[in-house]
Parts: structure tokens; sequence; C-alpha cells
């Protein structure tokens, strides 16, 4: 359970919704994560998309980790908050000028370029600023990640990356602009995988497009494989740190490299999904035909991912009684959307107005993502030491 009785004691009048953030927990998966990239020589950069909680980013920032970002405003939020611009990566389809521009100005390790046309437009921006562009060129590999089609992202029909027919050109374009320097080949697959034979095969394609630019002439220097290590959602207190030394193993035995060259890894949900719990506090019960509703005072406006791809996260009821009955209940949320609904059938303990309900895993890609709709407050946090 996420809470003792001590701790249940000191929510009594707590105003709900609020993410509460067991930091104790985040530090131990960092320094897991660390551990197990150090022995291996391997880069972290953190993928702020998944939280950019300015105390989460600072104890993140305080490990010696580099920034994975996909906006000008996470590139310049990693800059405030003491990310070394040096470890600083730049993707995303839709980079505006005005963010490279800024981008270049504090001279990031490297921008994850998604197309010739983009390769073309940071050159030109780069000359104008007299600079010279470090640039990692995301190639589509191709692997199916097995996960939800929203978070798959290595397929060919997908829109991220240069796709394999236009690589030959990138290449040509490559050698013309002298205001870009190659330092890498980027990938990324997908989130949420928990199948490893899914990163085996992303790293056969990976030799493949590495040996395929060695062969014309072009050193790799940095190969960036991405993200995209899943968690536990079902068994978060069973499995809380994911299985870094299994994840960094596969990498390790079958990516082709020479000495000199860099790993990098850009993880962000499997470092601090866990750590992070939405609570909220039950409104209404309500009983139809065939139904048992508990509607709470979170909606889908503070924890979006099982409203957008029907995401499965573990609901309890906080400081719950063992010998209580059992019902079955959708566990919804005030927004006036029938798809606002945490869990369908959820069997918990039995309920009544004024009980806390604690949303497990939801450290990465809730309170990111939360939003004012139906003119809603600001969501709240609260972290524990």
């Amino acid at each position: 359970m996420l809470f003792d009785d001590q701790q249940v004691e000191k929510l009594v009048g707590v105003e709900t919704p609020f993410y509460y953030y067991d930091l104790t927990l985040l530090e131990r998966t960092l320094d897991a994560a660390k551990n197990a990239a150090d022995k291996r020589n391997f880069h972290i950069h953190y993928a702020l998309k998944a939280n950019f909680n300015d105390r989460i980013l600072s104890i993140i920032q305080s490990k010696g980790f580099g920034a994975d970002c996909v906006s000008g405003n996470e590139v310049q939020k990693s800059i405030d908050v003491g990310f070394d611009a040096g470890k600083i990566t730049f993707a995303g389809v839709g980079k505006s000028d005005k963010e490279i521009i800024a981008a270049l100005k504090y001279q990031i390790f490297a921008f994850n370029v998604e197309s010739i046309q983009e390769l073309e437009v940071i050159n030109a921006l780069a000359a104008d600023l007299g600079e010279k562009a470090n640039v990692s060129l995301r190639i589509n590999p191709n692997v199916d990640a097995h996960t939800h089609h929203y978070i798959t992202t290595g397929l060919d029909e997908n829109k991220f990356g240069v796709p394999n027919s236009e690589l030959e050109q990138a290449a040509a374009v490559l050698r013309s602009c002298e205001h870009v320097n190659l330092v890498g080949l980027h990938f990324h697959v997908g989130s949420q995988i928990t199948d490893m034979n899914v990163f085996k095969s992303l790293c056969v394609k990976v030799n493949e497009w590495k040996s395929w630019f060695e062969e014309r002439g072009t050193y790799i220097k940095v190969i960036n494989v991405g993200g995209g290590l899943g968690v536990d959602y079902h068994a978060p207190d069973e499995n809380p740190i994911p299985d870094f030394e299994a994840y960094f193993d596969v990498f390790d035995k079958f990516l082709d490299r020479n000495g000199q060259q860099e790993v990098h890894f850009e993880l962000g949900r499997a470092l601090v999904a866990q750590c992070g719990s939405l609570v909220s506090k039950v409104l209404y019960t309500k009983s139809g035909t065939k139904k048992h509703f508990l509607i709470l005072d979170a909606g889908m406006t503070e924890l979006m991912r099982p409203a957008l791809y029907q995401a499965y996260h573990k609901i309890e009821k906080v400081g719950a009684d063992q010998y209580a009955k059992t019902i079955n209940y959708d566990v919804v949320g005030p927004i006036c959307e029938s798809s606002d609904c945490f869990g369908k059938e959820v069997p918990l303990p039995e309920s009544k107005r004024g009980d806390l309900i604690a949303v497990r895993t939801a450290g990465a890609y809730g309170e990111v993502m939360a939003s004012r709709y139906n003119l809603r407050e600001e969501i709240r946090y609260i972290y524990s030491k």
C-alpha cells in the first residue's frame, strides 16, 4: 500500500486532489540506473517530457544526468535548473526557428534531427549566428515496440525520424552543410517496452545503420538508442524499480561499438513513474442498474493517460480495512466527458464519501499533462522524503 497508518493520519484535512511524490524512491531509482549505466560507461539523458516538476528535476540534475528535451522551453528549463548544456539533447519533429536559435546559443550537446529539411534549416540558422551545430541523425529503424499504437515511434508509418529511403540524400546534405557537425545517430522505437527482445532487435538495426555510414566514410561517435524501458503498472510495490541491469546488459551485449564510441540513452518514465501517485477523494458513490461508481474529485484533467490511450493504473483505497466487503467500481472523475474514467470494474473495499483513493505509478506523464479544462484548479503536490 502507498501509505502507512501514520501517513494516513497526516493526510486528514489535506486538500485534494494532489500528486504525492516519494523522493526517497526517486533517489533509489536514479542511483540504480546510474550505477548500472556507469559500470558500462553508458550516458543517460533524462527525458523532461515525463515530468518537469522543479524539485524532481533538481534531484535528477544533482545526480549528474543529462537532459533530453523536445521543446525550446524544456531546453530553457534544463538550463534554469542547472543541467550542463553540454549534456542536453533536443529532439522533436517540429522545432521552430526560435527554439533552434536559442539552443544554438547555449551550444547544446546535439540536435536530434528528424528530417532533411530540418537539417538544412539548422545549418542556415547556425550560419547566421556564426555557430556550428552538433547533430545526431534520427533514423526510423522500423522496429515494432509491441506497445499501444499511440506510443510506438519506430515504425516506417510513424512521423518520427528520417525514412530509410532518404538516407543517401541525408548523407549528401550533411556533407554540404558547413555549419553542421554530425556527431551521432539517434534511434527511439517507443515507450513502455517490457520485452527485452525489442531492444535486441533495435541493436541489430543500429549495427546495420552504423556500418552503412562507416562504409561510406562517415565515423559515428555517438550512438543514441533513445529510451522506452517500461515499468510495472500492475504491481508497483512489488517492482518499484525497473531492472536497469538487464536493460543495459542487452545493449552491452548486442550493440557493436569500438572503444571510442559513446552510447547514450534517453530515459524518462523508467526513472520517475513509480515515485508519483495521484491522491483523490471520493465525492459521491452512485449505483446504476449494473454498475457501481466512485466519483472522485480528480479527473482526466489531473491524469490524462487512461482517457488518452486507455492506460492502466493500479487504483487503491488509502487506509483500507482489509476485512471490508469488496465491490467492483467504475472509478470516474468530475469532468464532462464520458472518457473521464480511471478504471472500470475495479475491485476495491467498499468506499464512501470522503475516502481517499490513490492512483499509482503516476510520476510519468501525469502532472505534466494536467490541464485547466472545465476551468479546473491547478494541481497541487506533496513530497515525502
